[in-house]
């Protein structure tokens, strides 16, 4: 498998819900590190406890809106709901012998359209930008 299909494999296993079957296509050193809050997640078993014992209100949905791959690196769009919360995060990927090695996660916050902007932006719900 190439590093897009390793990561498209654990975003469908994401799909299940089944954290431990997730954690499978990380590997057993994996590193996850949350910029905003200055987190790091280190190992499978942490990854598979912190996503089981997040307090959802749900079943957790995920889309992917886009993924970018160079080589080694994968970057997803994805947006992630339990039907209350919906978030949507941008993750760099690294991939090293068929499984994720390192993640950097950025969870950016929904942000209001400023008025005085509006003159020169339009609105809009979602946006595909094909580059």
């Amino acid at each position: 498998m190439d590093s897009k299909q390793v990561v498209l494999a654990f975003w469908d296993a994401m799909k299940t819900n089944d954290f431990a079957k997730a954690s499978q296509w990380l590997s057993p050193d994996f590193e996850g590190f949350w910029p905003q809050s200055g987190e790091l997640t280190m190992g499978r078993d942490n990854f598979t406890a912190i996503n089981s014992f997040y307090p959802a209100n749900g079943v957790w949905e995920f889309t992917i809106h886009s993924i970018v791959c160079d080589g080694a690196t994968v970057v997803t769009d994805v947006s992630i709901t339990d039907s209350v919360q919906k978030a949507r995060a941008i993750t760099f990927h690294t991939v090293e012998n068929g499984l994720i090695r390192k993640q950097k996660e950025f969870w950016p916050d929904p942000m209001e359209a400023q008025e005085w902007r509006a003159k020169w932006v339009k609105v809009v719900q979602e946006y595909t930008l094909n580059v």
